[in-house]
C-alpha cells in the first residue's frame, strides 16, 4: 500500500510538470540592449523611491482629505510599479510546507 501511494504521487507530480524548454523565450536583441533597458529600470526605481520618501516627509497636517487621498493613491501605485519591475519569484507558506513533504515523502 505504501508503494502505491508513493507511486502515485509521483505520477501526479510528473503530471503535472511541464518541461522548461517549453518556456524558453528566444530573444534576438543584443546584450547590450538588454543592459540599457535594467539600467533604466535601476534609475526609475530610484526615482520613485526617492519621491515615496519625499511624500513620507511632507506635513500632511495642513493637507485636505482629497489630497491625502490622492498621495496615498500615488504611493500605492509607485509601489505596486517597482515590485513589478523586481521580476522575483515568490512562494508562499503552503507551497514550501508542500514541497518539504513530498521531498520527505519520496526520500
Amino acid at each position: 500500500m505504501k508503494k502505491l501511494t508513493v507511486i502515485c504521487m509521483i505520477a501526479c507530480m510528473m503530471a503535472s510538470l511541464v518541461p522548461v524548454q517549453s518556456f524558453a523565450v528566444k530573444t534576438t536583441a543584443p546584450k547590450t540592449a538588454t543592459t540599457a533597458a535594467t539600467a533604466e529600470q535601476i534609475a526609475r526605481a530610484n526615482t520613485l523611491t526617492a519621491r515615496i520618501y519625499e511624500i513620507n516627509a511632507m506635513d500632511k497636517s495642513a493637507m485636505s482629505f482629497s489630497e491625502k487621498k490622492a498621495l496615498r493613491k500615488e504611493v500605492r501605485a509607485m509601489k505596486k510599479e517597482i515590485k513589478e519591475g523586481n521580476g522575483g519569484v515568490y512562494l508562499s507558506v503552503g507551497a514550501i510546507i508542500i514541497i518539504i513533504l513530498l521531498l520527505i515523502l519520496i526520500l
